[in-house]
């Protein structure tokens, strides 16, 4: 169904609840991304940090805005390094990119290196946000998307299986989205991403898919055109 995707992971859905990481998940999402891979899709990564570093813990130590959101752009690219070596491990190809500057580790960021990566048929993992203060990996992920001209983005979520009227977990009565618009999310301040990466998915006609992925199969059932979660859409 698609030719190139964007996927967006939370560091949380690559933890365990005794551990960071969880060397089980790593292995099935390898093995999901090889699969999607040999149905000759692209396939871009955002990372996120949160099973490192999150801003409630930030908040806590009483750290200044700028320098927790610095320690969160390393953890994304710490998580980036688990995910290629998950990948290497299962023998999918893949490179790895940095808006933090760390070259002994990865490459700096670059649309057109990553492209041409891409079709070469190698995965490209994404660290280090934005490479900014104050900006959070939603909008990193509708950056690298539009970077790499990807069709959606596939925000697979922890737990969570789609966009609901209100949190499921507070409220009995939330029922959830089949589909929305950018600007119905917004309205309704669902916050499925921020205003940011809203913004720039809508000004680059590229939708987004919020799925849950504890069911790991559910990445290539969504490329495969399956009505799994919620399709957010609304371009120029």
């Amino acid at each position: 169904m698609y030719k190139r995707v964007l996927l967006k992971l939370s560091g949380e859905a690559l933890a365990s609840k005794e551990s960071t990481f969880d060397s089980k998940m790593l292995q099935q999402l390898a093995e999901e991304l090889k699969k999607i891979t040999e149905m000759g899709v692209q396939v871009g990564i955002v990372v996120g940090g949160g099973n490192i570093i999150r801003g409630k813990f930030a908040k806590e130590l009483n750290l200044p805005r700028v320098q927790a959101d610095k320690m969160g752009m390393l953890g994304t690219l710490i998580n980036a390094l688990a995910v290629q070596g998950a990948l290497d491990q299962a023998g999918v190809p893949s490179y790895v990119q940095s808006a933090v500057e760390v070259p002994r580790a990865a490459d700096v960021a670059d649309a057109r290196k990553a492209m041409e990566h891409l079709n070469a048929g190698e995965i490209v993992i994404y660290g280090g946000g934005t490479g900014n203060p104050y900006f959070s990996t939603d909008s990193a992920a509708a950056l690298r998307a539009s970077e790499i001209e990807a069709e959606v983005i596939l925000m697979a979520k922890n737990g969570v299986d789609g966009v609901y009227t209100a949190d499921p977990d507070k409220d009995p009565t939330a029922t959830k989205y089949d589909s929305l618009t950018y600007l119905e999310m917004l309205d309704k301040q669902l916050g499925v991403m921020d205003l940011t990466a809203a913004s720039m998915c809508q000004d680059n006609n590229i939708g987004a898919i919020v799925f849950n992925m504890n069911d790991i199969t559910n990445i290539s059932r969504v490329i495969n055109g399956e009505k799994i979660g919620t399709v957010i859409t609304g371009g120029r």
